[in-house]
C-alpha cells in the first residue's frame, strides 16, 4: 500500500481510491475532505494520469495552494505546477487570456473588480439621463450580476416577461437596458467583470464546439470543492466539461450550503446522483475536529431539515464539557459576558486569544463585542470585515456628530461636506482647503465666510444651506443628549434616509450598522452606573468616550487575537472555543429568511456551521432585551433553542437584573445564580466556572438591611420607600420615562435627590 494512503479510514481511502466515473464525495463538517481530495489528486498523477488532464476548482486561492502544497509533499515532486487547480475565476481566466479572440476581446483584456463595474453602471446611468439616486449603482449592479450568474443574457433579460415585471414593480422598468449599454461598455473597454469570467467561458463552451471538445479532452478528470457552493453557470459549466469522460468528482456538504444569497443553488449537490449514470456515493462521516457533545448537538439541530442527504456524524473524540446556553439581560451585557469568559478560560485553561472566535449573523452585531474586548485589553481583529467603527457609514455619521461638537475638525469636515451629495464639488472643497491655508484660519470659517472667497452663485447657496444646517445642529448641544441630537442628525442630514433607499443586500448591512450605532447611542444614554444613577449623556461625553475605544490601532501585526466575523465568513475554519451570539428570533434565523421553508433551513444550516467550527468549547448566548432602531426590545429566543438536546445543555442567565423575573428565572433553567452558589468556599468546581459580567457593588456608604432582597418594582408607586443597596433609604418622589425602561426619582435620606434606572437597579420595597 503507498503510504499516503496509510493514514486515511476505510471511506476516505474508498474516495481515494475510485478512478474513473463519477463520485460524490459527501463530506460532513470535520471530516477531512481536503485531506481526500489532495489524496486523491497525488493518487491519480501516482497511478499515472499527466497532470495536465487534472482540473481541480476551489472557492479560494488559500484553498487552491494549500491543495497543491499537500499535492507536492505527498508526490516529492514539482509535478503539482502542471496542475489546472485553482478557483472557478482563476483558472476560467486563464483560459479565456489563450481564447479572447474567439470571443472578440483581446488577450491582455482588463478583469473589472466590484468598484470598476460599479463605476462603469454609474456611467451609463449618467449617459442615459436616468436618475442615479433611483438607479443606483450598487442596486443595479447587483441585478446584472444575478442575472449573469444565472446566464442570462441582456437581450434575454429584456425579452423575460417575469424579470421586466419584477423591474416594473421596483420601478426600476430600464434595468434591461441598462445591462445592455454596460455589457457594450465593458466590450468597448476589453474588460470583464468577475460574473464575465464564468458567462464568457460558458458561452465559449456553447457557441465553439471545437473549443469545448478540446477542454473536454484536456481535463480528464475534474474535481470540485464545495460543490455545494455551485450556482447555475459553474453548474452548467462542470455539465458541458464532463460530459465526455464523465470524471466527475464532487466533494461537499448540502448541510452547509449557506450562500443562496450569492445564488448558490443546494440543488446542484442534491440533484447530482440524477446527472450522471452509476454515481458512486461516499460518505465521510468521522468528524475529527469537535467534541462529542458538539457533534450531538450538530446532528440534532440539523436533522430538522427536511431537504438533506441523510447521514449521521460521529467521532472518537472525548464526550467534552456540554454546551453552555447563556441568556443575558441586554446584548451590552452580551458583550461583556462573552469578553469575561474568554478572560476567564484563558486564566483556566491558558488558551491564548488565537483559540476563541465570536461568530455572529450580522455584521452589526460585533460593537457590543468591540467594545467589551477593547475595556479588557483583549486583542481582537474582525475577519470578513471591517471593525465596525471603521466601517464608512458609521465614520460617516460620527463625522458629523464630530463637527457639531468641533467645527475646527477640518478631516470630519471634508469627509461630510458633500455628503450625502448636497452639490459642493472637488474643486469646491479644494478651495476652501486652500483659502483655509493661505489666511491660517480653519476650513469652517471659509465655508461660514464663503460671499468673501469667490464662490459661484449656487455653489455659494449650497455652502450656505450646509453651513446654516450645522449651526442649527449645535444649537441644539446644550438641550439634547447624545441620541436625540444624533437622531436629529440623521434625519436632518440625509444620511439615513440615503441608507434606507438601498435596498442592495450592501445597502441593508450599511442600514442596519448605522442603527447600531444609533443603538449604542441611545444604550450609552440610558446605562446607568453599577448604582443606576445617571450621568452625563451629552454628546461630548459620547465622543470622548467612543474616541477612547476606538483610539488604538486596529492591526498591530499581531496574530494572537480572538477572531470576530459573521458565521457566513467562517465557513471552513474551526477554532478550540466558539461563541455563537444572538440566538434571537427575527436575528437568528434572520427575520428576512424565514419566509418559505427553504429560506429557514438555510438558517438552520447556518447554524449547523456555526455549531461545527468549534472544536473543544461551545457556548450559545442570547439577550432577552436588544437595543434595534433605538429602542430597547424584548426578544424571543431563536427556535432552534428549542431544537437543541436539552441533555446536552448548560444552562445559565449573566448579567443585569431581570425586573419581572427576579423569583423565577433562575427555576427556569434549574441553575443557581452563580457558579459554585451552593459550594462550600473552600471546594473547587468541577468544571471552569464562568464570570458574571456584572461587578459585585461594593457597599461603602451604606450597608443593606440584614433581609435586603431584591423587589418587584414593576408597580412602583411614588410616595413608597425604597432601600437602595448603596444609597440606603428614600421615598420615591416621581415617575419618569418609558413603561419599558421606568425611571424612578427618588429623595435618599443621606444622599440626596437621584435618578435611578428601575431595569438596573436593585430596590428593596420597604413600604
Amino acid at each position: 500500500m503507498q503510504e499516503y494512503l496509510q493514514g486515511l479510514n476505510d471511506s476516505q481511502r474508498e474516495a481515494v481510491l475510485h478512478r474513473d466515473g463519477p463520485i460524490m464525495i459527501v463530506a460532513g463538517a470535520g471530516s477531512g475532505k481536503t485531506k481526500v481530495l489532495t489524496t486523491r489528486i497525488a493518487h491519480l498523477m501516482a497511478s499515472g494520469v499527466d497532470a495536465f488532464q487534472i482540473l481541480a476548482l476551489t472557492f479560494t486561492n488559500k484553498a487552491a495552494a494549500e491543495m497543491k502544497e499537500r499535492v507536492t509533499h505527498i508526490l516529492g515532486n514539482n509535478e503539482a505546477r502542471n496542475l489546472y487547480i485553482g478557483t472557478f475565476h482563476s483558472v476560467f481566466a486563464r483560459i479565456l487570456r489563450a481564447e479572447a479572440d474567439k470571443l472578440g476581446y483581446p488577450r491582455n483584456f482588463t478583469i473589472y473588480d466590484t468598484d470598476d463595474a460599479k463605476s462603469v453602471v454609474r456611467t451609463v446611468v449618467k449617459e442615459m439621463n436616468l436618475d442615479d439616486k433611483h438607479y443606483k449603482a450598487n442596486t443595479v449592479y447587483n441585478r446584472i450580476s444575478n442575472a449573469k450568474n444565472s446566464l442570462i443574457t441582456p437581450d434575454e433579460y429584456i425579452n423575460d416577461f417575469g424579470l421586466q415585471q419584477e423591474d416594473m414593480r421596483a420601478n426600476r422598468p430600464l434595468i434591461g437596458k441598462i445591462y445592455a449599454a454596460y455589457c457594450n461598455r465593458c466590450f468597448k473597454n476589453g474588460a470583464m467583470d468577475f460574473d464575465d469570467l464564468l458567462l464568457k467561458f460558458y458561452q465559449l463552451l456553447k457557441t465553439h464546439p471545437e473549443r469545448l471538445i478540446k477542454y473536454q479532452r484536456k481535463f480528464k478528470y475534474i474535481m470540485i470543492d464545495e460543490y455545494q457552493d455551485t450556482n447555475t453557470s459553474q453548474y452548467q459549466i462542470i455539465k458541458l466539461l464532463g460530459a465526455m469522460h464523465e470524471n466527475v468528482a464532487v466533494v461537499g456538504d448540502d448541510a452547509q450550503s449557506i450562500y443562496s444569497f450569492r445564488g448558490a443553488t443546494i440543488e446542484n449537490i442534491l440533484q447530482f446522483q440524477k446527472d450522471y449514470d452509476e454515481v458512486k456515493v461516499v460518505m465521510l462521516e468521522q468528524n475529527y475536529r469537535s467534541s462529542q457533545n458538539i457533534l450531538h448537538v450538530a446532528n440534532h439541530i440539523i436533522a430538522n431539515n427536511k431537504g438533506q442527504i441523510p447521514k449521521k456524524l460521529w467521532t472518537s473524540n472525548i464526550e467534552g464539557e456540554k454546551i453552555n446556553l447563556v441568556r443575558t439581560a441586554t446584548d451590552n451585557e452580551e458583550g461583556k459576558y462573552v469578553a469575561d469568559a474568554i478572560q476567564e478560560q484563558k486564566l483556566r485553561n491558558h488558551f491564548r486569544n488565537s483559540d476563541f472566535a465570536i461568530l455572529y449573523r450580522t455584521n452589526a452585531q460585533s460593537r457590543s463585542f468591540e467594545e467589551s474586548l477593547r475595556r479588557m485589553n483583549i486583542a481582537y481583529r474582525i475577519y470578513g470585515g471591517i471593525s465596525f467603527y471603521q466601517r464608512k457609514e458609521i465614520k460617516d455619521f460620527l463625522s458629523y456628530l464630530r463637527v457639531i461638537v468641533n467645527p475646527g475638525d477640518e478631516e470630519a469636515l471634508k469627509r461630510i461636506i458633500n455628503y450625502p451629495a448636497r452639490g459642493i464639488g472637488k474643486t469646491s472643497v479644494e478651495k476652501a482647503v486652500l483659502y483655509a491655508n493661505e489666511q491660517n484660519i480653519s476650513m469652517w470659517n471659509v465655508l461660514e465666510n464663503a460671499a468673501e472667497f469667490g464662490y459661484r452663485a449656487n455653489t455659494l447657496e449650497t455652502i450656505s444651506n450646509f453651513v446654516v444646517m450645522i449651526k442649527m445642529f449645535q444649537s441644539e448641544l446644550q438641550k439634547k443628549n447624545a441620541y436625540d441630537l444624533a437622531i436629529l442628525v440623521g434625519k436632518n442630514s440625509g444620511i439615513v434616509k440615503d441608507l434606507f433607499n438601498d435596498k442592495t443586500t450592501e445597502g441593508l448591512a450599511r442600514y442596519e450598522n448605522l442603527q447600531e450605532l444609533l443603538n449604542s447611542i441611545k444604550e450609552y444614554t440610558e446605562t446607568p452606573t453599577e448604582d443606576g444613577e445617571l450621568l452625563d449623556k451629552s454628546l461630548g461625553s459620547y465622543l470622548q468616550q467612543i474616541t477612547l475605544l476606538t483610539d488604538a490601532d486596529d492591526d498591530k501585526g499581531e496574530s494572537d487575537v480572538v477572531k470576530l466575523m459573521t458565521i457566513h465568513a467562517a465557513k471552513g475554519l474551526e477554532f478550540p472555543v466558539v461563541f455563537v451570539a444572538g440566538l434571537e428570533e427575527t436575528l437568528f434565523p434572520n427575520a428576512m429568511a424565514i419566509n418559505t421553508r427553504e429560506e429557514l433551513e438555510e438558517e438552520r444550516r447556518l447554524f449547523y456551521v456555526a455549531i461545527t467550527r468549534a472544536k473543544n468549547l461551545l457556548w450559545l448566548t442570547y439577550a432577552n432585551n436588544r437595543y434595534r432602531f433605538g429602542n430597547l426590545t424584548q426578544n424571543e429566543p431563536s427556535r432552534f433553542i428549542d431544537e437543541l438536546p436539552q441533555e446536552r445543555l448548560d444552562k445559565s442567565f449573566a448579567g443585569g437584573n431581570m425586573r419581572n423575573n427576579q423569583t423565577n428565572y433562575w427555576n427556569a433553567f434549574d441553575r443557581p445564580k452563580y457558579p459554585g452558589a451552593n459550594q462550600k468556599k473552600e471546594s473547587k468546581p468541577e468544571k471552569p466556572a464562568y464570570l458574571v459580567s456584572t461587578p459585585v457593588i461594593k457597599i461603602k456608604e451604606h450597608i443593606p438591611s440584614p433581609d435586603f432582597a431584591p423587589s418587584d418594582t414593576s408597580n412602583l408607586q411614588t410616595g413608597q420607600k425604597i432601600e437602595h443597596q448603596k444609597f440606603g433609604f428614600g421615598e420615591v418622589l416621581k415617575m419618569e420615562g418609558a413603561a419599558h425602561n421606568p425611571i424612578a426619582i427618588v429623595k435618599f435620606e443621606h444622599n440626596g435627590e437621584k435618578k435611578i434606572m428601575l431595569n438596573y437597579a436593585k430596590l428593596r420595597i420597604v413600604e
